[in-house]
């Protein structure tokens, strides 16, 4: 018991839980604001190659991990068009950092706001927003005042759902940004390697770290779903 309290409040425990949450964050600020807009703008509007762009949105939902995060790798890696870009503005390369980590999780969680925010904006009743532009609001008024209120149920599930896929990332992460503890280890690779250590007190901490986490999460888009 006293080896799992040490254990409990311990360094090792919480890093891995801190920078997960600090991750799935900041890349769901970045996937809500992106998805937002970019659902709103499909959800209205038709035009060439559209089922194409939509289905490469939608890739990493079906791609394994490993695929995605080669996938970046080759992208974002050595001697990448977009890594000298990196290093000649902040001196360093992403892949190993913790940046690299909020790259893979917007990766792989993008696909899930996109379509909660596509099929938010398709049931909002086109007629109250060109009433809305009638009365003489822009478009961005248009889509701040009465777009985002109508679909805003649905787009707080997508929010919610976005966050816990990027919390519960692993295989992507695990190429692109390894597993440094302190740096990129993420609760899912501190699972990994502690069950391959044999340091199961530790897995099951985290197991159950993370589990607790996404019960709630889920436990408050059921209860608005059944509040609405």
């Amino acid at each position: 018991m006293d080896s799992i309290l040490t254990k409990l409040f311990s360094e090792e425990f919480f890093s891995p839980i801190g920078l997960s949450i600090k991750i799935a964050t900041v890349s769901g600020i970045v996937v809500i604001i992106i998805g937002t807009i970019i659902g709103k703008y499909f959800a209205r509007n038709s035009f060439r190659g559209k089922a194409v762009v939509e289905t490469i949105i939608m890739l990493p939902m079906v791609l394994p991990p490993t695929v995605v995060g080669f996938i970046l790798i080759v992208l974002f890696g050595r001697n990448s068009i977009a890594d000298d870009v990196i290093e000649w503005l902040f001196n360093q390369s992403i892949m190993f950092t913790w940046w690299a980590a909020v790259i893979a999780a917007v990766v792989v969680s993008f696909p899930l706001m996109y379509q909660s925010a596509k099929s938010a904006f398709q049931g909002v009743e086109s007629d109250i927003e060109e009433a809305a532009r009638l009365d003489g609001a822009n478009e961005w008024k248009v889509f701040l005042y009465v777009s985002i209120p109508l679909a805003s149920r649905v787009l707080i599930a997508g929010s919610i759902l976005s966050f816990a896929r990027a919390l519960g990332e692993f295989g992507a992460t695990l190429m692109f940004a390894g597993n440094i503890p302190g740096e990129t280890q993420t609760i899912p690779t501190a699972i990994y390697i502690a069950i391959d250590s044999g340091e199961m007190t530790l897995a099951w901490m985290w197991v159950i770290s993370i589990v607790i986490i996404s019960f709630f999460m889920l436990l408050f888009i059921r209860t608005k779903e059944t509040k609405g």
